[in-house]
């Protein structure tokens, strides 16, 4: 008969050694970024979606409205639970006076709020030498709180050259 206390000291070594490896895995992971901004927006090599982070706070359904938007238009989204993505926001460069109902990150810009796909393809396409985008506040006719956008919008380009318009359309 096998004894009891050797079997609960062998199974609570397996479980250490389960979370020791999931503990070195995640730090090995994580050390390969240069900060806590990992850059989640690499295409796929076979030419899979477009992948964006989006930090939303976990009550907001325009942003998740909008992040379904975002699938629609064949991006993979990722949505992280932040009640203080405005302070995050804040702390990459949006103006304070700019910020929107969210925070994502695209191949290295950061986009504040409900901008059209249209709009982040073209930063995404252009590289400008900005920090990122931002379309302030929670325009009604704006993707996320409309279902597509309609009429005009004003995006703001931010970054160390200050506060520009980016788009007006």
């Amino acid at each position: 008969m096998e004894n009891p206390m050797k079997r609960r000291i062998f199974l609570a070594s397996l479980a250490a050694l389960g979370v020791g490896g999931t503990f070195a895995l995640t730090t090995l992971t994580a050390a390969q970024g240069t900060d806590d901004t990992t850059d989640f927006t690499a295409p796929d090599a076979a030419g899979g979606p477009k992948q964006i982070i989006i930090w939303r706070d976990p009550g907001c359904g325009c942003c998740d409205a909008y992040a379904d938007y975002l699938e629609e238009h064949g991006y993979q989204v990722t949505r992280v639970d932040d009640r203080n993505f405005d302070k995050r926001s804040v702390e990459v460069g949006v103006p304070e006076q700019g910020l929107g109902c969210h925070l994502a990150e695209i191949e290295g810009y950061y986009v504040s709020g409900l901008v059209p796909v249209e709009i982040m393809e073209r930063l995404v396409s252009e590289k400008p030498d900005i920090t990122g985008i931002t379309l302030p506040g929670m325009p009604r006719n704006a993707p996320g709180m409309a279902r597509e956008k309609t009429g005009t919008l004003k995006t703001y380009a931010f970054g160390e050259g200050g506060i520009t318009v980016y788009s007006n359309e």
